[in-house]
């Protein structure tokens, strides 16, 4: 039973036959480079813009951010410089969270919005237009105030509706 072993065994002679494996933090490649956390934008004093884009989306909370008329829109990023989420707060109290490690776009908060109102009727919206969106760093520094409306109000549906009527006269 005491024969010598012939293969080497690295546990018994201390010697490795790979090298040691680097550990990386698992979701390192998924989050783009200048995502910051919104917690190190308040440490730093950073302040956040916010596209102006989301006032003239005209978008009814309760419908699918793929009805919004301009696609492109949905692109841009929510807020400058971009964060990797923010809470999203509601006057009436209901707080969401739109996510991204890539930086949160203008789709990724319509999609949390809609999330919670989905299932919730016409009629049951007091106000079921999104304004906008406000930045308030004396209330909250890591959350945005969203802002509804009782109607749409001016979209570029008007310009589509003229161009039909010019191609079916």
């Amino acid at each position: 039973m005491s024969e010598p072993l012939t293969k080497v065994d690295s546990a018994v002679q201390g010697l490795s036959s790979s090298p040691p494996k680097e550990t990386k933090h698992r979701r390192a490649s998924s989050s783009a480079a200048g995502v910051m956390n919104i917690n190190d934008l308040q440490e730093a004093g950073i302040e956040l813009q916010i596209a102006k884009e989301t006032q003239k989306l005209g978008w009814k909370i309760n419908t699918s951010p793929s009805t919004v008329e301009d696609k492109d829109y949905l692109k841009k990023l929510l807020t400058t410089p971009p964060v990797k989420k923010i809470d999203l707060h509601f006057p009436l109290g209901l707080e969401v969270t739109a996510r991204n490690l890539k930086g949160v776009t203008i789709k990724d908060a319509l999609d949390a919005i809609h999330k919670q109102f989905k299932k919730r009727a016409d009629d049951e919206l007091e106000l079921p237009y999104l304004a906008g969106f406000e930045w308030d760093k004396e209330e909250s520094w890591t959350r945005l105030i969203v802002h509804l409306k009782k109607d749409a109000g001016q979209q570029n549906v008007s310009k589509k509706n003229k161009k039909k009527g010019n191609t079916e006269e």
